[in-house]
């Protein structure tokens, strides 16, 4: 394995064979680096942890660190990250703590731009794009393919649903619904459906253009959350995509974004 001689690599750490390991890099014990997975400088790993194949860490990046949280008290609790992953300069990964399973998780293919903080029990999908300075509280669930803009800040335990878009600067205080595009330079507001992305993922013309028609009866219509419901149910013959919105929302402990 590629170890640079200035890097610091505790004994009891497993590290592929194939994996690069830069210079000024600190990986501690009951760490796991799997194959092709390359930490380019100045990188700091806790465990424990456990890191998949063919990412990418830039650095300056600290992953596994135990939580903020004032309830931490020390339990023994992990950071998961799987495959072919992106961590740019400056991240934050904290690990689980015992309030939210132990664990945090960060899926594969994610792009996670310079200082975004990924908070104690966060779970991450897949295909997940993180612009600059995006900041999760605790126990923030991101649903695959979500793109979230620079500099936003989602509330501890809120859920960004599948395929969602959030706007940079939004403050999110409250569920996002999946598929959806919603912006907010400080009160959230959801202004329809993701149709860029959702077209770019190859979703149908009539597919978007049913969540389109949800999503209005949803916002717009001056109807409460259950009355729109009804009507989307009795109106647009729902599809996977509106069942998986109506399901978001019937699971919301929070709310969701109007």
């Amino acid at each position: 394995m590629a170890i640079h001689p200035a890097a610091i690599v505790d004994s009891e750490a497993r590290i592929a064979d194939s994996a690069e390991i830069g210079p000024y890099c600190i990986i501690g014990a009951d760490v796991e680096i799997g194959a092709r997975t390359r930490l380019m400088a100045n990188v700091y790993v806790e465990g424990a942890a456990t890191i998949g194949e063919d990412n990418l860490f830039f650095p300056y990046t600290t992953i596994g660190v135990a939580s903020q949280d004032l309830k931490y008290r020390g339990e023994r609790s992990e950071t998961r990250i799987g495959n072919r992953n992106t961590i740019r300069e400056f991240i934050t990964v904290h690990r689980g703590t015992e309030g939210g399973g132990l664990v945090t998780r960060i899926g594969d293919d994610n792009l996670l731009m310079a200082y975004t903080h990924v908070a104690h029990d966060v779970r991450i999908g897949n295909h997940a794009i993180l612009s600059n300075g995006v900041t999760f509280g605790g126990h923030v669930v991101v649903g695959d393919w979500a793109v979230i803009g620079a500099f936003s800040g989602v509330h501890q335990f809120c859920r960004v649903g599948r395929h969602a878009m959030i706007g940079g600067y939004s403050v999110v205080t409250q569920d996002v619904l999946p598929f959806s595009m919603t912006v907010s330079p400080r009160d959230v507001k959801i202004f329809g459906a993701n149709k860029t992305g959702l077209e770019r993922r190859g979703f149908s013309a009539d597919s978007i253009d049913t969540l389109h028609k949800a999503f209005r009866l949803l916002t717009k219509s001056a109807l409460n959350t259950a009355q729109a419901v009804e009507r989307i149910r009795a109106e647009l013959q729902p599809g996977p995509e509106v069942e998986e919105l109506l399901a978001f929302i019937d699971s919301s402990e929070r709310g969701f974004v109007k």
